[in-house]
């Protein structure tokens, strides 16, 4: 591998086939196999591929990794991913852009690696943008030392249908303008490391019901609803040193002259709307193309990357075909087009590069002092007061735990009277997505559906609050949103019980407000 030399010489050394290879952003995935990893270095070699995004298995591509519902489980993920960064960039002429998704940490995709809250507990702090800051400082330390240059995030959609089945917990809130501010803390924390971001899912992925891993989702909202809503965190954020836009596959007619047609895959919102009415000059990124929202659609090979560069895209992230994509754009696209993509692909490699050299080196609090405050100002009491919860203990009261065989919010509780009818109720969910009732089983749900009908319950919630959706939470004598289950936010959650702290966050989304 080579160094990176400035764009003005790159663009007479490479021809328009490795130029179009830059654009290329395949997966590279953490537990492959020794042939898999061969061959991803022979397209790197001689395809010139010009960055990858590592996700942890072939089983996970594509998703959240949770760690729970994984077919590999692999300890040494973080040390296997350094090593494979470290081989691949040897397998390279010029030096790869490395990606990955990380928005609350390099946990999201590795096991045994740092874990920050999701964004929507982060969004249920009132006024701590600098605490999302630190979070965003840390995440870009723990990407830096890894060698991964850009983390693609963070989410600004906003969150505003409580059926969402893929954005929820991954957002900052149904606040617009918070959802913004955080954003920005966010990235500029990142940015203080020298690791790059790119905000998504444009043009906003919140008011949706459909999974775009799974199908295409469609907004039928006029221009001005968007403008006010979904674009509004996007346009503010484009006033600031934002590295790259990522586009969804998500279907917004007002925005491509009536089509429905995936924004991802549209010229008239890549090459109309954003480039052309909102004037971003700077790096546009799809989303993963193997997401079936779009994928299902183009069977011939190299035809969906075809699709997205000829649409606006510059950077064709999780391209499955690469080599016959990289032909298709070369027999369809202009010299001049490809030119374009290339010097923005090539000017976000020379920035990447010069920022990790200038990054500073300290890189806020410990983690565990600042998993404490966030866990402190995020804990949310969405029904009943600090009298209410002084009554109850004062009680005899029994413990009842939901999902989890062991924790410490339940083991280290003492309990009272296992005949009690007052119940403390924890839950906590398997998984974090909504998918088959975030894990719950038919007879847990009608468990809690039952203590919460007749008897007096105070429910702690470590997880997702859109868990509340399915049962009748409203009957409870008390509801407190822990959203993360980690030691750090049980004992927390443990002290507030106890009337050792209180609860300072709110909750940043809205419910369904009807229960089944």
């Amino acid at each position: 591998m080579s160094s990176l030399p400035p764009y003005e010489s790159a663009r007479e050394l490479l021809s328009y086939t490795q130029k179009v290879g830059q654009l290329f952003m395949p997966a590279a995935f953490i537990n492959d196999s020794e042939e898999e990893i061969k061959r991803l270095e022979h397209l790197i070699r001689e395809y010139h591929i010009g960055s990858l995004c590592f996700f942890h298995s072939r089983a996970s591509a594509a998703t959240n990794f949770e760690g729970k519902k994984e077919v590999i489980y692999n300890e040494k993920s973080y040390e296997r991913l350094v090593y494979l960064i470290q081989r691949y960039q040897e397998a390279a002429t010029y030096p790869l852009l490395i990606a990955i998704d990380a928005e609350w940490g390099l946990a999201m995709r590795i096991e045994n690696s740092p874990q920050y809250p999701y964004a929507i507990t982060l969004g249920a702090m009132k006024q701590q943008a600098q605490l999302v800051y630190e979070v965003g400082q840390n995440i870009g330390k723990d990407c830096r030392e890894a060698g991964i240059h850009w983390n693609l995030s963070p989410v600004v959609d906003i969150n505003l249908n409580p059926d969402n089945p893929v954005i929820g917990y991954r957002s900052f809130g149904n606040d617009k303008a918070k959802v913004t501010q955080y954003a920005n803390a966010y990235l500029k924390g990142m940015r203080s490391q020298g690791v790059l971001n790119a905000i998504k899912h444009f043009p906003g992925h919140g008011d949706t019901a459909t999974d775009s891993h799974l199908g295409l989702p469609v907004i039928d909202k006029p221009t001005a609803v968007l403008l006010e809503n979904e674009l509004y965190p996007f346009l503010e954020l484009l006033q600031e040193d934002i590295d790259a836009i990522m586009v969804g596959h998500l279907a917004v007619p007002a925005l491509s002259e009536g089509k429905r047609i995936s924004a991802s895959i549209s010229k008239e919102i890549l090459s109309g709307f954003l480039r052309d009415e909102l004037g971003w000059e700077g790096l546009i990124i799809s989303d993963a193309l193997n997401m079936h929202a779009v994928a299902k659609d183009f069977p011939d090979n190299g035809g969906i990357e075809e699709a997205a560069f000829t649409a606006g895209n510059d950077v064709l992230c999780f391209a499955d075909k690469p080599i016959e994509g990289i032909q298709r754009i070369l027999n369809t696209s202009p010299k001049e087009r490809i030119e374009a993509s290339f010097k923005r692909l090539w000017q976000l490699k020379q920035k990447a590069f010069a920022a990790l050299q200038e990054a500073t080196e300290q890189a806020g609090q410990e983690h565990h002092n600042l998993m404490l405050k966030l866990a402190q100002k995020s804990i949310t009491m969405l029904k009943g007061d600090t009298n209410d919860l002084q009554r109850f203990r004062e009680q005899q009261f029994r413990c009842v735990q939901i999902g989890k065989q062991e924790s410490f919010f339940l083991d280290t509780m003492n309990h009272q009277n296992e005949f009690s009818d007052a119940v403390v109720l924890s839950i906590f969910p398997r998984q974090v997505k909504p998918k088959n009732s975030f894990g719950f089983a038919d007879e847990e749900l009608h468990q809690m559906r039952k203590l919460l009908r007749d008897k007096k319950v105070v429910l702690y919630l470590f997880g997702n609050p859109f868990v509340l959706n399915l049962i009748p939470w409203d009957t409870a004598l008390a509801v407190v949103i822990v959203y993360q289950d980690t030691e750090t936010f049980q004992k927390n959650a443990l002290a507030h019980f106890k009337g050792e702290v209180r609860a300072e966050g709110q909750l940043p989304a809205t419910l369904k407000g009807q229960y089944e």
